[in-house]
Formats: structure tokens, sequence, C-alpha cells
């Protein structure tokens, strides 16, 4: 089953999302600028958003 992203919010090239796996709150983080890779998992909101921000592209 696919998750259901709610609270969706860009920081720069960044999308953070919120959705609930196995019935734990998740968060992720991904880049969505072309060919960056970058995307993970964090347990607190406050983590994926500090990830967003420090986040540079390599390309």
């Amino acid at each position: 089953m696919n998750p259901r992203f709610r609270n969706v919010r860009r920081i720069g090239p960044v999308s953070v999302a919120s959705y609930v796996d196995r019935g734990r709150n998740r968060h992720l983080a991904a880049c969505t600028a072309p060919r960056c890779d970058f995307s993970a998992e964090y347990d607190s909101r406050a983590a994926a958003e500090l990830a967003a921000r420090i986040h540079r592209c390599s390309t």
C-alpha cells in the first residue's frame, strides 16, 4: 500500500512530508531537482526539515 502523504512543505528544492507507516509517524525529505538522488526518512519532522535546509545538490 502506498503511503498517504500529509503536511507537505517545500524548502528550496526539497519536499518534506509526513505519513503513517505501520502505525508510526514517519517523515520524508526528498530533493526534486533533476539528477539529484537525495531522499531520506526520519523519525521526527524537525530532523527532516533540518536535512532539507542543509541539503546541497551535488549537480
